[in-house]
Order: structure tokens, then sequence, then C-alpha cells
């Protein structure tokens, strides 16, 4: 598959695209292991179940997720960064084809209480967008016009071509800004 990467990832990448292409339940251990270019023995060595490999999917997109809102705050410091940090990283995902949010689906269709790190997440976000600004409800608005555009795209809900989905992202940065509340 690819050079230099860890089997770890490269067997996550590979569970993603199984999930992303194929649907939830085609994902099996073997599966993976095969996508990946990896033994079964190989995969069992870093994730012994298929429930450890699909929290390891979850994992991997909540750190991933986590990172680059934070790194987007670090570098924002008007008011409004949280909110924007989040509303411009779901942008970002989309645009990078939803690669590592299959992972949230194979969770939600076999175990939910993988999700309960990510629940905890949002639940930060959610505070600090709250926090930061003296009325939140815009930056929550385009929070959740965020989630709600990944909705559609990641199960083909009448999502947006580039040129509106660029303008949609434009207008909840604008949301984002206090002065525009």
């Amino acid at each position: 598959m690819m050079e230099n990467v860890p089997k770890r990832k490269l067997i996550l990448m590979a569970a993603s695209e199984i999930v992303r292409n194929e649907g939830a339940a085609q994902l099996t251990l073997e599966a993976a292991a095969h996508k990946a270019g990896v033994s079964k023995g190989g995969l069992l060595y870093h994730f012994p179940t298929k429930e450890a490999l699909i929290r390891g999917m979850v994992d991997e997109l909540t750190n991933q997720y986590v990172n680059e809102i934070q790194e987007r705050v670090n570098v924002d410091d008007q008011s409004g960064r949280w909110s924007r940090a989040y509303v411009e990283a779901t942008f970002r995902e989309i645009e990078d084809g939803l690669k590592v949010s299959s992972g949230l689906l194979a969770a939600v269709f076999t175990n939910p209480e993988l999700l309960e790190k990510l629940q905890k997440q949002y639940r930060i976000w959610q505070d600090n967008i709250e926090s930061e600004n003296t009325d939140s409800v815009r930056p929550t608005i385009a929070r959740l016009a965020a989630d709600g555009l990944w909705f559609a795209e990641i199960f083909g809900l009448a999502p947006l071509e580039k040129g509106l989905r660029e303008r949609v992202l434009t207008e909840l940065v604008t949301w984002t800004k206090e002065e525009n509340e």
C-alpha cells in the first residue's frame, strides 16, 4: 500500500476504506488485513478483536480532529476561534474525502459506547465555544451546520458541489466572529 507508513496506521486506513466503500457490515479482521497488505497475525498484534480495530479507528479520528482544531486555535487570537477552528477542521475533513470519519459509522453500528471519548471531546469544544463569546448562538449554529454538512456528505444526502460548499464555509466562518452577532 504505502511505504514508510506504520503497520498500525495502514490497518486503520484500510479499515476506514472498507467501511467507506463497502459499508460497516463488510469490515472484518480478515478484510482489513488483506486490504492493508498485512498478515492476519500482524493485524491481531495491533488489534486483537474487531471492536479493538473500530476503537482504534474512532481514537484515530478523535486524535486527528482534536489536534487539528487545537492547532487552528493556537494560531488564531480572535474571538470565536473555537467555533471557527471547528468549522474549518470539519470542512477540511470533507475536502479530504471523509477518510477517517468512517470509523464513526462502524462504531455506531457495532457498539455506540465506543463514541464516549468523542462525545466528551464535543462537550469540551462546545464549552469552549460558549465561554469565549458573549452570545454563542451563531458560533454554535456554525458548529451544528458544519456537523450537518459532514452528515450530508458522509451519507450522500444531497452533498454540496465544491463551489457552494466553499461559500457556505465562508458564511459560517463569519458567524464565528463576534462583531457579526
